[in-house]
C-alpha cells in the first residue's frame, strides 16, 4: 500500500493505536499533541540519535526489522551508560517514496521488539517526507537516582579499566557485508560489459538467452555467510547491555565512569580520560575477542587489536571502578579488565603483547569527517 493512500496520521494510526503504556511515569503516551511523562522523585535522562540512509546504514543488506531495533537499541544504550533506566521512546522518520505502509510496519516492529525487551514506551514522534531517503531520529528518556548517574569525568587515578562483551565483531561484520556487496555489483558491472560488447559486435541475439538466465542468477544472489552469522547479528542487530547494568548493581558496584563504545573503545577512552582529567594504561592481551572476529581479520589481511580498539557499533560497555572493587569485578561474567586508569602525564597508552608501549590513539568513527 502507497503510504499517500492513508496520509500521515493514518500510518502513525496503524503503526501506534495498541500501544499501551507500560510505565507508571507515562502518563499520556502517542495521541496528544504531547506525551505527559511524571518524575517526581528521579533525574530524568535524555538522548536521541539520528540515522541516515548511505551514512549510518545500507538498506541494500540491512533488513528493515533489524534496523528498526538496532535504531532504538542505540538510544537505549545510551540510557544504561549513564547507569539509569530507559522508560520512553519517541519516533521520527523521514520517508522516501520508494516505501510503503509495508515497509515501514516492518520498521516498526524492530522498534517495538526493542523497546517490549527493555520495558520502553513509544509514545509518540514525528513523520515527514524525505527527498534523499529514509531517515531515523529517535529520542530516549529515562530516569536514575541523582547518586547513581555515572559520567564520564569520574574516573580516578588506579581505577581498573572494564569492558563488556566483545570487541571488533560489528566492524568485521560490516566489512564482510561490504566485501559481499562489492563482490555481487562486480558481477553486475562484468554482466552489462559484456552485454554492451555484444550489442557492439552483433552478437546479442545470439546471446540473449545467456544473459537472462544469468541477470536471473544475479537478482537471487546470496552470499555464504556460513560461519560468520555471530558477526552479522552483531552489526546488524545491536544490543544494548542493560544486563551488565544489574549485575554490576547486583555486585554493588557503581562505576565511576561510563560510556558505551558505539564509535570504537579508543574513541571512548580518550572521552573519559579528558573529561576525567586522567590518563590509562590498557593491555593488548586483555582485550576480549570472539575467535569469528579474529578469523575474519585475518582472512581480510586486518589487524585484530585495531579492529577492536577502533571498529566502533559494539555497544558494550567500558566503565571504571575503584580498585577495591577487583575481587567483585573479577567474578561477573562477561566483564573483562583491560587497564587502569593513570596519572594524566602518563598519557594513554597500549601495551603490546611483548610489553611495548604504544600511544593510545583515538581513531574510531567520525561523524563528520570529511572522507
Amino acid at each position: 500500500m502507497e503510504i499517500s493512500k492513508i496520509g500521515e496520521f493514518g500510518l502513525i494510526g496503524r503503526l501506534t493505536n495498541d500501544i499501551k503504556p507500560q510505565q507508571s511515569s507515562t502518563l499520556k503516551g502517542v495521541g496528544d499533541d504531547c506525551a505527559v511523562l511524571s518524575y517526581p522523585e528521579t533525574k530524568v535522562l535524555t538522548t536521541t540519535d539520528m540515522l541516515m540512509e548511505g551514512v549510518h546504514f545500507d538498506l541494500t543488506y540491512t533488513d528493515l526489522g533489524n534496523l528498526g531495533y538496532k535504531a532504538a537499541m542505540v538510544n537505549i544504550s545510551d540510557i544504561f551508560a549513564m547507569n539509569g533506566t530507559p522508560r520512553q521512546l519517541l519516533v521520527n522518520l523521514a520517508l522516501s517514496k520508494r516505501f510503503n505502509v509495508e515497509d515501514i510496519e516492518t520498521l516498526y516492529d524492530g522498534i517495538r521488539e526493542a523497546c517490549r525487551k527493555w520495558n520502553v514506551d513509544i509514545v509518540g514522534g514525528d513523520t515527514t517526507s524525505s527527498l534523499t531517503g529514509l531517515a531515523i531520529s529517535i529520542t530516549c528518556i529515562g530516569d536514575a537516582e541523582e547518586e547513581e548517574i555515572v559520567y564520564r569525568n569520574g574516573a580516578r587515578d588506579t581505577d581498573l579499566v572494564c569492558v563488556s562483551g566483545d570487541l571488533g565483531a560489528a566492524y568485521m561484520g560490516l566489512q564482510l557485508l561490504e566485501r559481499e556487496k562489492s563482490v555481487y555489483y562486480q558481477q553486475i558491472d562484468e554482466l552489462n560489459k559484456r552485454i554492451k560488447e555484444a550489442k557492439k559486435d552483433g552478437t546479442y541475439n545470439a546471446k540473449l538467452a545467456a544473459f537472462r538466465q544469468e541477470a536471473a542468477s544475479l537478482k537471487d544472489f546470496q552470499p555464504d555467510f556460513a560461519g560468520r552469522e555471530y558477526l552479522l547479528q552483531r552489526q546488524l542487530k545491536a544490543e544494548a547491555r542493560g544486563d551488565i547494568i544489574a549485575k554490576l548493581k547486583e555486585a554493588g558496584i557503581r562505576p565511576t565512569a561510563m560510556m558505551d563504545i558505539s564509535d570504537g573503545l579508543s574513541s571512548e577512552l580518550h572521552h573519559i580520560c579528558r573529561q576525567s582529567g586522567t590518563g590509562c594504561r590498557i593491555f593488548e592481551k586483555n582485550l576480549p575477542i570472539d575467535y569469528q572476529t579474529a578469523v575474519m581479520a585475518e582472512e581480510m589481511n586486518l589487524n585484530v587489536t585495531t579492529c577492536a580498539l577502533n571498529g566502533g557499533e559494539d555497544y558494550e560497555l567500558v566503565f571504571t571502578v575503584p580498585i577495591g572493587d577487583h575481587e567483585k569485578i573479577k567474578n561477573i561474567d562477561d566483564v573483562h579488565l583491560i587497564g587502569h586508569i593513570t596519572k594524566p602525564e602518563l598519557g594513554l597508552m597500549l601495551v603490546s603483547r611483548d610489553n611495548q608501549d604504544f600511544e593510545l590513539k583515538a581513531q574510531g568513527w567520525n561523524h563528520l569527517n570529511s572522507e
